[in-house]
């Protein structure tokens, strides 16, 4: 398999199902930025927290993999809801994740700023690329059928990904800085 075709020199890229869109497709902006997420995530991942944020991590990101390509799927040519599923128990996952992760947090009382080292760095990163994602699948939805799904998914994953950037500042006992207003 070549890395390169050529097909897209001419300013389009081919959805799953063969047909070719503008590089400018919304469809695109939204399943680039899913993809942008991942690669946020993939760097959380690499640094220095618990094997089990790494594992759920790894869940996430092969999650992402799946919405990616249902996001560059021509449903008119192509029904692969099946085959890439994103339902409500990917949704409750995050949920209990984060669940387990707040029970072991002290109580947030306050808008904390991001940041306090490169890996909660990261997760606000990832945080706001998800808002991002989210926000452009929503707008996709407008105009193509997108499984409420994922839009679910990605709103939860951004909180998912606020209550780990406390864990890591815990774990490695980096402050929270209260914003002032």
């Amino acid at each position: 398999m070549s890395v390169y075709t050529r097909t897209g020199d001419d300013g389009t890229t081919g959805l799953i199902g063969g047909s070719r869109v503008p590089k400018s497709d919304l469809r695109l902006e939204a399943y680039g930025t899913v993809d942008e997420l991942n690669s946020w995530i993939g760097l959380i991942r690499s640094q220095d927290i618990m094997q089990s944020d790494k594992e759920e991590l790894i869940q996430i990101q092969n999650k992402l993999f799946v919405i990616g390509a249902r996001l560059a799927t021509d449903t008119d040519r192509v029904d692969n809801k099946e085959h890439l599923p994103c339902c409500d128990e990917d949704v409750k996952q995050l949920e209990k994740e984060m669940d387990k992760i707040l029970a072991d947090l002290p109580a947030l009382t306050h808008f904390i700023l991001p940041g306090g080292n490169d890996p909660v760095s990261y997760c606000h990163l990832a945080r706001t690329v998800c808002r991002r994602a989210e926000r452009n699948v929503y707008k996709l939805s407008q105009n193509v059928d997108i499984p409420h799904e994922i839009i679910k998914y990605l709103n939860r994953l951004s909180d998912y990904l606020f209550v780990l950037s406390r864990k890591v500042s815990y774990d490695t006992g980096a402050d929270e800085i209260a914003w002032k207003a």
